[in-house]
């Protein structure tokens, strides 16, 4: 697939992206590079491939999921600013 100069300046435009003019030849020339290889890829055939999440089928090591600190609720609530009723009380920043 072949992206022309208006496509290119309609997806920067849509991507809030700012292009230079003189950039818009090479950027076209890159997203279509880019499809194509999309393309290329979606040619393959994948029927009968099994999806794997890591390709050396890797097994992570677990730990033992047990508290490592204890509560220290209190400790931070102390030398918070504004607290109430266990809450921690910030100032309102939506208009």
């Amino acid at each position: 697939m072949s992206l022309d100069i208006e496509e290119v300046i309609r997806i920067a435009h849509l991507a809030r992206l700012g292009v230079d003019e003189s950039e818009y030849p090479a950027y076209a020339r890159n997203l279509s590079d880019i499809l194509s290889f999309v393309e290329q890829l979606n040619a393959v055939d994948t029927d009968g491939v099994e999806p794997m999440a890591h390709p050396l089928e890797a097994k992570q090591r677990m730990r033992p999921d047990r508290v490592t600190e204890g509560d220290q609720r209190e400790r931070f609530q102390r030398i918070a600013p504004k607290v109430e009723n266990g809450l921690y009380l910030v100032p309102k920043v939506i208009e």
